[in-house]
């Protein structure tokens, strides 16, 4: 059916040639149709669009509504039906972005900087000039001899089976020529991972894929051979993410293929099944001496875990665990709630997990209570699609941030919500070889490398512009809120960094958490009584 247009217009172009012999009046037919003809043959061979390679000519109708957007969406702002600006918005900083062109525009602002929510960054009447936007952290504590030196901006867990191989592979070669890191998901590591080149972080799952033994338990010898391969450089224990907290999850054997089932180490034929919980450990101690049998076996690569927060004092426990086991793990990953996942239920994505800015502080403060925030490092993700994005969760304590849905957007991406019918219409979400050969590798991981590097240019732009000389520096009270009309507040003032140690001291607080601190445990996630 994608190409039922395309194949019309050929025929038609064909009887109307044919047609000639009997009227000259055929020619206007042959003029009309051969055009289309010529058209739908330049789109299924151009590279630039994915679009047009899966439905040519028709997809010409997406591009000609896109045209008229601008004056459709003033219409929808005047009359205040504007269903998603803080999306569509995004994704055309993203588009510009990665296809290299002007990512300025006229008339000011599209917020409403008089609602209440409206967020801004404070600046310097002495800006800076910052010399590069190549900036990095190093993550590796005290007991990682391998540290790693990772990129300000990094492309969150998708996996290979969840996207196709050509998505897979763009994002890879973009990432090895930009010098970031690639997240692989739990899926495991695919040949197309390692043809790529880039930096990986290798999720380890509930289901341990590519570390596995066949009764689905870890393998602690082929996690050993997997985290030797030189191109992974951190690892990381996947505990939740964020879309679907708590919630595991089943491929069909339907939908496994030899290179599916090749990368995640599963024999074909059979259910892959990823457990809503790790069988390897059950309390906060045993996901403590997890991550230290990790560690033991990554070649002295950085080890972490990631999560979404839910109960504060499960995390608390975890905290606790660190302490009494002296196990710290090298970095944390914070997933906010509203991270995107193309499985999950309605309800996990609308109403379950707690959202990144929330989680996030309270991660952060959890561990400087507790006196470990130095100790470690903490990245984010979820909706980090611009250089505000970035900004805004440094400075609520992050030290560095992962994306999925920008780098998705980047590589063709149309949120055209079809992830899960294996009928993406752009290549991206799809194990259709027909559909996924319209996104071609060499185009798309070019453009995933310039919107790594023009969003870090941004980043670089607005830290000067703030009188700063790192996004590190970045602090809550250089973010600002509206309240409603003429209210205003700081981050410091809704987010503020509590002290170092208070836990540890009893010191109490305005925000609950000595009271979780006593109720957690860390030998147990269930919590003590405490009158």
């Amino acid at each position: 059916m994608r190409f039922f247009l395309f194949g019309s217009v050929i025929v038609l172009t064909v009887v109307c040639v044919i047609g000639l012999f009997w009227s000259p009046w055929f020619l206007l037919g042959v003029a009309l149709f051969g055009a289309l003809s010529v058209i739908g043959v330049y789109d299924v061979t151009q590279t630039s669009h994915s679009i047009l390679r899966n439905y040519p000519v028709l997809g010409h109708m997406r591009f000609l509504f896109e045209g008229i957007r601008p004056e459709i969406r003033q219409y929808l702002i005047e009359s205040d039906q504007d269903e998603e600006p803080f999306s569509r918005d995004k994704r055309s900083i993203v588009y510009q972005r990665a296809k290299g062109v002007e990512d300025k525009r006229p008339f000011g602002t599209r917020k409403r900087v008089y609602d209440s929510g409206y967020e801004w960054i404070t600046h310097s009447t002495a800006p800076k000039h910052i010399e590069s936007h190549d900036f990095r952290v190093r993550i590796g504590g005290p007991d990682c001899t391998a540290p790693y030196d990772a990129s300000l901006y990094n492309i969150s867990a998708m996996s290979f089976g969840a996207l196709s191989a050509n998505a897979i592979l763009a994002l890879n070669k973009g990432a090895a020529k930009g010098g970031f890191a690639h997240d692989t998901g739990e899926g495991g590591i695919s040949r197309y991972h390692r043809e790529g080149g880039g930096d990986l972080i290798y999720e380890v799952g509930s289901g341990y894929f590519g570390c596995r033994t066949p009764e689905g338990r870890f393998d602690a010898a082929k996690f050993r051979d997997t985290a030797a391969d030189p191109q992974v450089k951190l690892v990381e224990l996947k505990l939740s993410q964020g879309a679907k907290p708590g919630h595991g999850g089943v491929l069909p054997a339907s939908k496994i293929s030899p290179e599916i089932a090749e990368a995640r180490g599963v024999p074909m034929g059979q259910d892959c099944v990823s457990p809503a919980s790790h069988p390897e450990f059950s309390t906060p101690i045993g996901l403590m001496e997890f991550i230290g049998k990790l560690r033991e076996n990554a070649s002295g690569k950085p080890v972490g875990f990631k999560l979404c927060i839910g109960h504060r004092r499960e995390f608390m426990c975890i905290v606790k665990a660190m302490i009494e086991t002296g196990i710290v793990p090298d970095f944390i990953v914070v997933d906010g709630k509203e991270g995107g996942t193309g499985a999950a239920p309605l309800e996990f994505a609308d109403h379950l997990g707690m959202p990144l800015v929330e989680g996030l502080v309270f991660a952060h403060n959890t561990l400087r209570g507790a006196g470990l925030r130095d100790r470690l490092k903490i990245g984010a993700s979820a909706k980090l699609v611009t250089s505000f994005d970035i900004a805004k969760i440094l400075a609520l304590g992050a030290d560095w941030a992962n994306s999925a849905r920008g780098f998705m957007f980047s590589i063709g991406c149309i949120q055209a919500q079809a992830c899960h019918t294996n009928h993406c219409p752009v290549g991206v979400a799809t194990q259709d070889p027909m559909r996924m050969r319209a996104l071609d590798v060499t185009e798309k991981s070019e453009r995933v490398f310039r919107f790594h590097q023009n969003t870090l240019k941004a980043l670089q732009e607005m830290t000067g512009a703030a009188g700063l000389a790192h996004p590190g520096d970045f602090r809550p009270h250089h973010l600002l809120m509206r309240e409603g009309d003429r209210d205003m507040v700081t981050g410091e003032e809704v987010y503020p960094y509590l002290p170092n140690g208070f836990l540890l001291r009893d010191e109490k607080d305005d925000f609950g958490y000595l009271n979780r601190w006593k109720r957690a445990r860390a030998d147990n996630f269930e919590p003590f009584d405490v009158e």
